[in-house]
């Protein structure tokens, strides 16, 4: 389906893993004091980490922010959306690792539903290791930069959180006389808490834990003072029978089907959604290779892109067969009826062509624009060719009877295609909410109205005559 301009924005960005909630809070308003520089932005509001409902959850460093833009008629630094959108792109681009993402609220709502993702398409790549499916993911990252019309390319976060890991060193702590189990227990309790107790409240019970106060456990050099008790009485530091360091590891693991994955998500401005695809696998084929067990899958709004499709490649059939047979239960003839059909490409040539100068791409909006078209074409067609055979019938021969009826038909076929075409124009400039349904439909049925006129009142005539002359000379 075309994008809708919906009258509002909706950004998300994201920080690295295990930034403090403070700089994300700090980052975040600066991100927003640049897109204030706006005159076309109203309002901005931003939503750092939980939003309260488990559609939205975020870690702290993700941010979303819900605009609201002021009448198109006010706008002065853009034309329509999409300017507007790339400047705000370019004015973002120096926030040192940040990711962004721009929709709309329904849009971004719908794609989260349907795909999981708040963009326009996902990319997932499967697989068990997941140092592999990061670099593999960032490879096809690249590829996707490479395509004409990807924007706002994002790849899941999965490493950079920040670990305190603490390693008993066993040959240290058997010549303390200590053993492993006794150091991993000052560890849980001084770190993680040990329940000691419980607190009975009514027929209820509760856990009652204990473990040392946040300055004494939130760093490795605290961590490292804890001290640990010998057999013989002594206490000796943690950091002494045990290597305490920090290091980077998985921010989350994301899993679909019982198989871990990790997503590559982007959105398409300036093309159509199909095409985008078929070049990105074509350039992801050549540039990126997956170990034997890894595989990809593609999500968003090309799996409803594929399904409307799907459907459309079994009613365009059916339609154009039901046409088939009411066409030669009407004349009573399968050679007259296909030369009626022959409507169907002529008006097929001047809805591509249309879309085509217009900068538009075949959409659902504008295939059933062709079903409609397809159904006017061929009323033209059976206006004319009916009148002709009816002449013939009254005993004129093949040639005047086209004449004639070419004469006294004109007028109907042209006040058929002129109401319609005038119908339809103003959806052809219209500018308000749905004219980006509107207009391509609109597009493809005036286009293809202008050639399947033309070319029913110029061809059909012609080739009517050459059917006609065949058939003469069979009957004598």
């Amino acid at each position: 389906m075309p994008i809708m301009d919906e009258g509002a924005l909706d950004t998300d960005i994201q920080f690295l893993p295990g930034i403090s909630l403070d700089e994300s809070l700090a980052m975040s308003r600066k991100f927003q004091a640049r897109l204030m520089e706006f005159p076309e932005l109203v309002t901005i509001v931003g939503k750092t980490g939980q939003t309260g409902i488990a559609l939205g959850a975020r870690g702290g460093e993700k941010t979303g922010f819900a605009g609201m833009w002021k009448p198109r008629e006010e706008w002065t630094s853009a034309r329509n959306r999409e300017e507007l959108i790339d400047g705000m792109r370019k004015a973002v681009e120096g926030f040192p690792g940040m990711t962004i993402s721009f929709s709309q609220p329904i849009a971004c709502r719908i794609d989260e539903l349907v795909a999981g993702t708040r963009a326009q398409l996902i990319i997932k790549i499967f697989g068990e290791d997941l140092d592999v499916l990061k670099s593999r993911a960032e490879e096809i990252a690249a590829t996707l930069g490479r395509v004409r019309g990807a924007t706002d390319i994002n790849v899941e976060k999965v490493a950079g959180q920040p670990y305190i890991t603490v390693r008993p060193d066993r040959g240290r702590i058997a010549r303390l006389g200590l053993n492993v189990e006794d150091v991993q227990s000052v560890v849980e309790a001084a770190v993680g808490g040990k329940t000691v107790t419980q607190i009975y409240e009514g027929d209820r019970y509760f856990d009652l834990q204990i473990r040392y106060p946040g300055p004494r456990r939130n760093s490795v050099e605290t961590i490292g003072a804890i001290l640990v008790r010998t057999p013989g009485g002594a206490r000796i530091p943690l950091s002494q029978v045990a290597d305490i360091a920090t290091i980077e590891g998985p921010s989350q693991i994301s899993r679909e089907s019982g198989m871990r994955r990790i997503g590559v998500e982007c959105n398409i401005t300036g093309r159509d959604l199909g095409g985008f695809v078929a070049e990105a696998r074509r350039e992801i084929r050549r540039n990126v290779s997956l170990p034997k067990g890894y595989f990809l899958d593609w999500g968003g709004q090309f799996e409803s892109q594929q399904r409307a499709m799907q459907r459309l490649a079994i009613i365009l059939p059916v339609t154009i067969g039901l046409i088939l047979l009411l066409l030669f239960v009407t004349f009573g003839s399968l050679g007259v009826s296909l030369l009626v059909i022959l409507d169907l490409p002529f008006a097929l040539i001047g809805g591509v062509l249309a879309l085509f100068i217009s900068g538009l791409y075949l959409s659902v909006p504008a295939s059933v624009g062709f079903i409609a078209l397809f159904g006017i074409a061929v009323l033209n067609g059976i206006v004319l060719l009916s009148y002709i055979m009816q002449l013939q019938e009254e005993g004129k021969t093949v040639g005047d009877a086209i004449i004639e009826g070419c004469l006294n038909r004109l007028r109907p076929v042209l006040m058929t295609a002129t109401i319609t075409v005038f119908s339809l124009a103003p959806l052809l400039f219209a500018q308000g909410p749905g004219s980006e349904i509107q207009r391509p439909l609109a597009v493809v049925v005036v286009g293809g109205l202008i050639t399947s006129t033309i070319l029913t009142l110029l061809l059909l005539p012609a080739l009517y005559s050459w059917l006609g002359v065949k058939k003469d000379k069979v009957e004598i």
